[in-house]
């Protein structure tokens, strides 16, 4: 149930409403000041119980830090400038949400030609990538992107519903760094990103206004 957009049977005066990524949020609310989330239930019909264990603070809470004014020029060693582009919109918004709570700065898109403008400006570091768009396909973004110079660098990660070897294969060949199937592996992701090499920063994001970690903007 802690598996991103993963939904039980509803009631039929429930049927609609929810993305499925509440209790996904809740748990990496929670990861982020070092706790943990469980659930417990008996059987359906009889409930849940949910328990978030966090740490207790030992003596005085430490001041907040004062952000520096000015854009966000690379990002701090955690955070990454990234572009979301699906054309399933809800789920793109939401594993934007995901990624801001990481920490990252993210922009979103949901067809190829508003994602090849977007980065242009933006300057992304990372890219995830939907393979299935409705304009043009996902390789096609990706083999475009890698065509920049200001791209060659930029981690791209495809996401599509296609997982055996030969949907690998392909993506490799048209520039992709990573595969990831859906629904996504959000432990997988944050790993991912976390470990990706500082090499991959690149110049400032040219921005008409200032973008902080931790938000995204619908472009």
């Amino acid at each position: 149930i802690f598996d991103p957009f993963t939904q039980d049977e509803r009631a039929p005066e429930r049927s609609e409403g929810g993305l499925g990524i509440g209790l996904t949020l809740v748990r990496s609310l929670v990861r982020m000041h070092e706790g943990s989330v469980e659930a417990r239930s008996e059987g359906p019909g009889r409930g849940s119980e949910f328990l978030v264990r966090l740490p207790l603070l030992d003596g005085e809470p430490a001041p907040v830090p004062v952000a520096p004014e000015g854009p966000l020029a690379v990002g701090t060693a955690r955070s990454w400038r990234v572009l979301v582009i699906d054309d399933n919109v809800p789920a793109c918004r939401s594993l934007a949400l995901i990624l801001g709570e990481w920490g990252h700065v993210v922009r979103v898109c949901h067809d190829g030609a508003e994602a090849l403008a977007t980065a242009r400006d933006f300057r992304p570091e990372v890219v995830l990538l939907d393979i299935g768009l409705p304009d043009m396909d996902g390789l096609t973004v990706a083999r475009r992107l890698r065509d920049r110079p200001e791209h060659r660098n930029t981690m791209l990660i495809a996401m599509t519903g296609l997982g055996h070897d030969e949907d690998r294969r392909r993506s490799l060949e048209a520039g992709f760094d990573d595969h990831l199937v859906k629904p996504l592996d959000l432990d997988a992701l944050e790993n991912l990103l976390a470990d990706l090499d500082p090499s991959r920063r690149s110049s400032p994001a040219r921005l008409a206004a200032p973008l902080e970690s931790g938000l995204f903007s619908i472009a």
